[in-house]
């Protein structure tokens, strides 16, 4: 599934913000179970919105006020929502953490989350109760920008997101993970890789546009890379920040964070692209025999052209987002008046005390 806004929507909301107008965007979620298979190997039990999963992206313009209902319809689990990345500045009570700024919303029970977004960006929403939005309680949370520095730069908009997916839900695996007889803490490995909650995706490109792709990692664990076969991207937007133009091939992306880069579209509708998300396996502490890390999808541009298969690629060059330059401007500070070093060590891996 592709979340797509065209670029004349982001004009009339820009013409509305110029005359100081701000929305209520009122969204109502009914929290259910849903019987889901994304990587079409295993079917299992997934946390759904409205009886639906992949579940609805939230969005907003900056200045709207946010109204979600939730109902918690689990019957046998609590749960809230979080808004990643999102500051609310004096409304802490409505950042959706469980057991930190609200009580988790019990079985049978109602929530209402009321804030309003000031941020412009690529966000996501997901639980924040017993570790639980691996089981698919995560959507895109976008807040459009008509005074965005790149808003005449685009013609439309693409929401992408990458994740891992465990065929085991977490009520198994989260005790099996803090639990003494796994002492070095090693994580679960996903069973699968995903793109937009599913696998083998398309998205139909027109020739000589240009697209704002906004990337979410909404995975549990695994970072991916990223690439476009044949095709570069201009990074102007990082976890809610815009950027100086920077031209990649391919991007890395830990859990939760999130990039929009600009990608123009070839003057030439003979051949259809693939696109990948790869999981990073250096980070598991063993590779299961006949796992895929990778997610494939395609750059439609003839529904009936071939869909060709990724090239193999021996070594991966992410761009090296330490080199990224704030678009604001802002100067670095230069002095310190005090500073303070945190030094974090595991030094027991045997017993599990840890």
């Amino acid at each position: 599934m592709w979340f797509v806004v065209s670029f004349s929507t982001a004009t009339i909301l820009s013409s509305l913000v110029s005359f100081g107008w701000s929305a209520t965007v009122t969204y109502d979620f009914n929290i259910t179970w849903v019987i889901s298979n994304p990587d079409g190997a295993y079917e299992r039990s997934t946390i759904g919105i409205n009886g639906q999963w992949p579940l609805p992206a939230i969005r907003a313009t900056v200045g709207d006020q946010v109204i979600v209902n939730v109902m918690n319809q689990l019957g046998n689990e609590t749960t809230s929502l979080h808004f990643h990345g999102i500051y609310l500045n004096g409304s802490p009570e409505m950042d959706g953490t469980a057991g930190v700024s609200q009580c988790a919303i019990p079985p049978g029970a109602s929530f209402t989350y009321d804030f309003k977004v000031e941020q412009p960006g690529t966000y996501w929403y997901h639980s924040h109760a017993i570790g639980q939005y691996p089981d698919g309680l995560r959507g895109p949370f976008i807040v459009h920008d008509p005074a965005s520095p790149f808003v005449d730069m685009y013609d439309e908009e693409i929401v992408l997101t990458l994740s891992d997916w465990y065929h085991e839900s977490m009520a198994v695996l989260i005790p099996s993970f803090l639990n003494v007889a796994n002492p070095t803490g090693a994580e679960p490995i996903p069973d699968a890789a995903l793109l937009n909650d599913a696998q083998n995706v398309s998205v139909s490109v027109e020739p000589k546009k240009t697209y704002m792709i906004r990337i979410i990692n909404m995975g549990a664990f695994a970072g991916q890379y990223l690439w476009f076969e044949d095709h570069s991207m201009s990074i102007i937007e990082v976890d809610g920040i815009y950027t100086e133009p920077a031209e990649t091939d391919m991007l890395y992306l830990s859990a939760a964070q999130r990039y929009s880069v600009l990608l123009t579209t070839k003057n030439d509708t003979s051949s259809n692209f693939a696109f990948v998300g790869s999981m990073d396996q250096d980070m598991f502490d063993h590779v299961p025999p006949g796992l895929n890390p990778n997610a494939t999808g395609w750059l439609v541009y003839d529904k009936s052209e071939e869909l060709p298969p990724p090239a193999f690629l021996e070594n991966f060059y992410p761009f090296d987002d330490f080199t990224l330059v704030p678009h604001d401007g802002e100067a670095l500070f230069e002095n310190v008046d005090h500073s303070i070093t945190l030094n974090f060590m595991m030094g027991n891996l045997d017993d599990g005390a840890n």
